[in-house]
């Protein structure tokens, strides 16, 4: 072999080798992110200290529909916490379209609430209503209503409450990964209707094309709040588009899978066979009773609602008492049939175990 041939072959292996070691980082941070996530959740890392509850206050929670279990979720989670801290609550229905929340929104206004919950849906899309909120001079939090966690100056929120969205989306593509042993191919469900949601998809898209060993079949861009007419359908055209190269699917939300299950079963689908379906929030209880039975839903990364709907209760607080936001995130929870029973699972909800209700009662000085 002459020097240039043997710099050439040394090259190649250099190459396949770095190529191998890269393969394997990419598989190895994949298992340490999903074994991370599936563990039980921990003692309470939020808030200990805050204002003490202010009293006799009104507050509007408008979810963006409460159809949707993340939304529905909270909204239980903010009843608790407005019944244990003393406020009045008032509950609106956006019932999953613009012009409705918009309304909503203005009829919040005409209440003259102490506060507003906005709740899963894109602020952006009611900056104009939002702006009005701001001008009447009512703080507002909410809930999935920006990309990022905390205060949001573009429209004035006081704070918003939400997991990282990268990290939701990179443990549920991590989960695929690991599962398949580096070879999963897979279709994204997202909604560009909404900034965080098409994000989120897209995210989990950037985090499967790390793997070498995994395709990318299709990125879908669905309406959630057509989950229903929609999914049947699509669920079997990509049956007979992709066969059997379609063994994973990712959503940016359990609602999508509500709509699947009759389509693959027509198609001689098991509850266990692939497609294996992984949700990237937000753990709803239809999503719980799929895993837990082993029905056309592998796992989901769900936040934990009910917390959240007490955090959402005590930003407000802290926006009364004229203090910062609490700067709390919530951390990454993976469930599966196999952890499922811990962690709020015999309830179908990610409720964690960490006393966290004893905590905000014991901030706002109540029983």
């Amino acid at each position: 072999m002459n020097k240039l041939s043997l710099l050439a072959a040394t090259a190649i292996v250099a190459f396949a080798a770095a190529g191998g070691a890269r393969a394997d980082d990419v598989m190895d941070a994949a298992k340490a992110r999903v074994a991370a996530a599936v563990k039980r959740a921990g003692a309470w890392d939020g808030p200990t200290t805050g204002p003490t509850a202010a009293p006799n206050k009104t507050i509007v929670y408008l979810g963006g529909d409460l159809r949707n279990g993340g939304t529905s979720g909270v909204a239980d989670g903010v009843k608790e916490a407005t019944g244990a801290i003393g406020w009045k609550l008032l509950v609106i229905d956006g019932q999953g379209q613009v012009s409705t929340r918009t309304a909503a929104l203005n009829q919040a206004i005409a209440l003259k609430p102490d506060g507003i919950i906005v709740s899963g849906f894109d602020a952006i899309e009611q900056n104009a209503a939002l702006a009005s909120v701001k001008a009447a001079g009512i703080p507002f939090v909410g809930w999935h209503a920006t990309i990022e966690p905390g205060p949001d100056p573009a429209t004035g929120m006081f704070a918003n409450v939400n997991t990282r969205i990268l990290d939701v989306a990179n443990t549920a593509a991590d989960l695929a990964i690991v599962d398949s042993g580096g070879k999963a191919g897979v279709v994204i469900f997202g909604d560009s209707n909404y900034a965080m949601a098409i994000g989120k998809a897209k995210m989990m898209e950037a985090e499967i094309k790390k793997c070498s060993g995994c395709t990318v079949l299709s990125l879908e861009d669905s309406p959630m709040t057509e989950a229903s007419l929609r999914m049947p359908q699509l669920t079997t055209s990509l049956l007979q588009r992709y066969g059997d190269k379609w063994t994973y699917s990712l959503a940016v939300n359990d609602l999508y899978y509500d709509f699947m299950g009759p389509s693959l079963a027509s198609a001689g689908k098991s509850g266990t066979d692939a497609p294996h379906n992984i949700s990237a929030g937000d753990g709803s209880e239809s999503a719980f009773a799929r895993i837990r039975a082993k029905q056309f839903q592998m796992a989901t990364v769900p936040e934990p609602l009910h917390e959240q709907g007490w955090q959402l209760v005590d930003e407000l607080n802290r926006a009364f008492a004229k203090q910062p936001w609490s700067g709390y995130i919530s951390g990454i929870h993976l469930v599966t049939a196999d952890n499922i029973a811990y962690d709020g699972g015999p309830k179908n909800v990610f409720d964690p175990d960490n006393g966290y209700r004893d905590v905000y009662k014991k901030i706002w000085g109540v029983k």
